[in-house]
């Protein structure tokens, strides 16, 4: 039984549903390059379409704060949408003062369209979650449906304010997303753990702190790593390291220990002398890593060591890359460590839920990307939920 309610839970028959969707797609000479976002939201549009509803899209493109910037227009994902969505799309020009033109688009609309209001962010009141903007936005439609999680972590207009304006639920995409957020941190099947990489600590100190509280174990890699070996006594040479957050690092590792959470760091590391690809590279072990040295990679004794803590979970919750992945021959941990996760989740042994940016990168690197049980494209709320902060645009579906 969920906390919020569905397209299930609503008579979609003649409704105007207001759609708030993720379109902040990437673009290169005019054209959508990675339609991902679209086909997650697909599913959705076709289903309120199909149960006779009219789809009227809300949406933001890039950061236009507040003002009408031509090049930031929605206009730009009109065609990739029909040809993802199978269905008319209809663009809605406005700037969020005169909806005349919006509404005279929704009152014309043939039955089985689909309609695409103009970028929410060029009115100031959106970010600032503006009630009047919120009852403009309200008049358009007679129910509202959630199904950007990747924008729920803000009180925006239309997140937050619009799900506390009309009858409101989760679209498919998002129903999904906090059905696999629940079993990897909310209601997890015991043991978890978690594996945080990536560059810096500085950016994941409250992740961390959250994480040890809520994971059985926690795997720490990537260069953030370098931060939580130098606190422990090692020289990582010209590693890349925060060396002023080392009481921060320690007082992690007590948080940790208090918590009965195991932290799994590197016991070896793969050295490079140049951050380049193919550079010639060479293992070390913590005591002897060369002074003049990059530690680039996890070692394969510590991917080993990772390997043996996923066999004994039963979830694993993951966020960040455990070397530089993008520059070979540093990505071997994370492809070994993704590929016996993703095996494991395929056995039915493991739930398996990524998210953030560079996480999908590395899993689609090592081709495992659609072998996980779930992995999430939502960037800075998945990071956010994994912190354990509120998401209003989630919270306030529940209220």
């Amino acid at each position: 039984m969920t906390a919020f309610k569905t397209l299930d839970d609503f008579d979609l028959t003649g409704k105007r549903v207001l759609l708030r969707v993720d379109l902040n797609v990437p673009v290169k000479d005019g054209r959508v390059t990675d339609t991902t976002r679209i086909e997650r939201v697909a599913l959705t549009i076709r289903e309120i379409v199909n149960k006779g509803g009219l789809p009227i899209l809300l949406a933001h493109f890039d950061r236009p704060k507040g003002k009408i910037v031509p090049e930031m227009s929605l206009r730009i994902v009109v065609d990739a949408l029909k040809d993802i969505v199978a269905k008319p799309v209809i663009f809605a020009d406005t700037d969020w003062n005169d909806l005349a033109g919006v509404k005279a688009a929704i009152a014309s609309a043939d039955p089985g369209s689909v309609i695409l209001v103009e970028n929410t962010r060029f009115h100031p009141g959106e970010e600032k979650n503006d009630p009047a903007l919120v009852a403009r936005m309200a008049s358009l439609g007679d129910i509202y449906i959630n199904d950007a999680f990747s924008a729920a972590h803000r009180a925006h207009a239309s997140t937050e304010g619009l799900a506390r304006a009309l009858p409101s639920g989760a679209g498919r995409a998002m129903e999904a997303e906090l059905n696999a957020l629940g079993a990897g941190l909310g209601k997890p099947k015991k043991p978890v753990i978690a594996i945080v990489g990536g560059a810096k600590v500085s950016t994941k100190i409250d992740l961390l702190e959250n994480l040890v509280t809520r994971a059985e174990a926690l795997v720490i890699g990537g260069g953030m790593a370098n931060t939580f070996i130098y606190a422990l006594g090692y020289d990582v040479g010209n590693s890349l390291c925060e060396r002023d957050l080392k009481d921060t690092a320690l007082r992690i590792m007590d948080k940790a220990e208090d918590a009965r959470c195991a932290i799994i760091l590197p016991i070896d590391g793969v050295v490079g002398w140049h951050f380049e690809a193919n550079t010639p590279s060479r293992v070390y072990g913590l005591d002897a890593i060369d002074k003049d040295g990059m530690v680039l990679d996890a070692g394969p004794q510590s991917v080993e060591k990772i390997k043996t803590a996923i066999n004994e979970a039963s979830t694993i919750v993951w966020n960040g890359p455990l070397g530089a992945f993008e520059i070979p021959p540093f990505d071997k941990a994370t492809v070994e460590v993704a590929r016996h996760a993703a095996e494991r989740t395929k056995k039915g042994h493991l739930v398996s839920v990524a998210g953030g940016g560079d996480t999908v990168a590395a899993l689609a690197h090592a081709g495992v990307k659609d072998d996980f049980t779930y992995v999430s494209t939502a960037g800075g709320a998945f990071l956010e939920w994994m912190e354990g902060k509120p998401l209003p645009g989630v919270d306030a579906l529940r209220a």
